[in-house]
């Protein structure tokens, strides 16, 4: 029994180095591996590998359950579950200060969804999110992963947790359960991977600050030497723009699409667009009365948002560890039409709305040593003037205000585990007021972490 589980395991671990081997990259003239997507390669024998666990699992789980020897106390086969779940704990905190009261964080022309959880939390120290990470091969098919956040308040909150296959073949992937979108470029990415302490404000005014969704997300990785995915989401819509629609069809739907390639041994790109339409009814809105006074709207209808981004990657013969540069932009683009009740609690007037609003942002962070990087980020949002029919009475006039924000980061990171920040910035999110602000975070990551997407 005993050469049996050691062949079936060596068969097992052997076969993603037979596909290795029956699939060479592409090559030079020279014999060199030619300039196209590492990405690609990457994200499809991350599935092998996960598919090869699973099965190495199963080999040996079935004679183990055919026998009928009685049991020992020796110690169980190290292979069987030794990272079954593997498990993380990203560990985050810091210190705050600001020279504007944050509880009066507004972004002037943007109606937030009450609570939205927009701006940057407390002064002071604190404890900020840190994460829990479970993640584990199923069987042969499909793997499960759960991120659970554990917030500064003791409040604990299901960031992400689903199911993907990983053996579909033809370069498609199925995901259900909850996920971050995949729109866009910043959107999927964990608050532990950002570059800055928080998001820009582009993705605060018009994704809520990050989109989840509860749904299936369907992936196809074109068989290509240049990196090229689409992606289509069916979800619930269950965060803004969304409004967590109780219907039994889909709330929201997102088409993505990204493209990328190396250029040289040095340079890397990707860039994409994405487009989410989500319903909302009625979603209670935060917003300013025409006297100045804070009121509460209710909106039903349809947001459509586009999001354009494109990275760029520079390393020195693609060795990242002594220093490299990376710039990132995104534009986002929100239209929304439907009915807007203004003043809910008074006046309670319900007319046509329509808002066009949009915002940007650009960021480069270069690593001048290692373990040590500067970042500089500037971003700025555009109002419009939303038509609001008879309500036009009811809310602020546009002023014409574009919020900005100008940020500057310094970070260490003794090791890819972890990592001290500090970032100073100057926020004009409100019309006529300046907060300057510092924050000085620590990041520690224990336990089993994977490497992050491109």
């Amino acid at each position: 029994m005993s050469h049996f589980i050691r062949t079936s395991i060596t068969l097992v671990l052997a076969a993603p180095l037979s596909v290795l081997a029956a699939d060479p990259a592409p090559s030079t003239s020279d014999g060199q591996p030619s300039p196209a997507s590492y990405d690609a390669r990457i994200k499809a024998l991350e599935l092998r590998l996960q598919a090869a666990e699973a099965r190495a699992d199963a080999a040996v789980a079935l004679p183990a359950r055919a026998t009928t020897a009685p049991k020992t106390s020796a110690a169980p086969a190290a292979g069987a579950n030794a990272f079954n779940p593997a498990i993380s704990l990203i560990l985050s905190g810091g210190y705050t200060r600001t020279s504007q009261d944050p509880e009066s964080f507004a972004i002037s022309g943007f109606q937030l969804p009450v609570g939205a959880e927009v701006g940057h939390g407390d002064r002071g120290f604190s404890l900020a999110e840190s994460e829990l990470g479970l993640s584990a091969s199923i069987d042969p098919w499909t793997r499960g992963a759960a991120h659970i956040a554990l917030h500064g308040d003791d409040a604990v909150s299901v960031e992400e947790a689903y199911v993907q296959t990983t053996a579909l073949g033809q370069g498609l992937s199925l995901k259900a359960g909850r996920y971050f979108s995949g729109v866009g470029y910043l959107n999927e990415q964990h608050a532990h991977a950002w570059d800055f302490v928080d998001n820009p404000l582009a993705y605060q005014a018009l994704l809520g600050t990050q989109y989840g969704e509860d749904g299936v997300q369907l992936r196809w990785l074109a068989p290509t030497d240049r990196f090229v995915e689409f992606g289509l989401e069916l979800g619930r819509g269950r965060s803004f723009p969304g409004g967590d629609n109780a219907r039994n069809g889909a709330g929201a739907v997102a088409i993505t699409a990204h493209t990328g390639d190396d250029i040289g041994d040095s340079h890397s790109w990707r860039a994409g667009l994405s487009v989410l339409n989500a319903r909302a009814d009625d979603q209670q809105l935060d917003a300013v009365g025409s006297s100045g006074q804070a009121i509460t709207n209710s909106y039903t209808g349809r947001t459509r948002v586009w999001v354009a981004d494109a990275v760029w990657k520079w390393a020195p013969s693609g060795n990242a560890t002594r220093n490299g540069f990376k710039l990132q932009g995104e534009w986002l683009r929100s239209e929304r039409r439907g009915d807007l009740t203004a003043d809910v609690d008074g006046a309670a007037t319900t007319d046509a709305y329509r808002a066009v609003q949009s915002g940007w942002y650009v960021q480069g962070v270069w690593q001048f040593m290692p373990g040590w990087r500067v970042g500089l980020r500037t971003e700025r949002l555009d109002a419009g003037t939303p038509q609001a029919g008879a309500n036009t009475a009811v809310l602020a006039a546009s002023s014409g205000y574009n919020p900005r924000k100008t940020s500057l980061l310094v970070d260490f990171n003794a090791s890819e585990f972890s990592r001290v920040r500090l970032q100073l910035a100057q926020d004009r999110s409100r019309e006529g007021v300046v907060d300057r602000q510092l924050f000085l975070q620590y990041q520690m990551s224990l336990g089993a972490h994977g490497a992050h997407s491109y």
